[in-house]
């Protein structure tokens, strides 16, 4: 896709903007579900398949959501561009 400068400029802060959100969004749930729920007597823990509830949270069902959430932020709400600007492609070009 040809954007302007201006225009992949502002695209590439969204961007980012959008990848430390994810970010941060990952660290608390990691946060909250590790030290949260892991915090108490392991005498009133829960267990999945004999792992207690908040490693499971925190080790498994964290990254798989954080997938789904990257790659659906990848699909539609990145843009595939150029960064090269159009003068260095025709530069480029003539070079060769």
């Amino acid at each position: 896709m040809k954007l302007s400068e201006k225009a992949k400029n502002r695209q590439m802060n969204k961007e980012a903007i959008i990848s430390i959100i994810l970010y941060i969004l990952y660290f608390m749930w990691w946060y909250v579900t590790g030290f949260g729920l892991g915090s108490g007597d392991p005498s009133t823990y829960k267990y999945v398949m004999g792992l207690p509830l908040w490693f499971v949270l925190s080790s498994f069902a964290g990254p798989i959501i954080l997938i789904v959430a990257v790659t659906f932020t990848v699909k539609y709400l990145f843009v595939d561009m150029d960064l090269e600007n159009d003068e260095e492609q025709k530069n480029n070009h003539k070079e060769k």
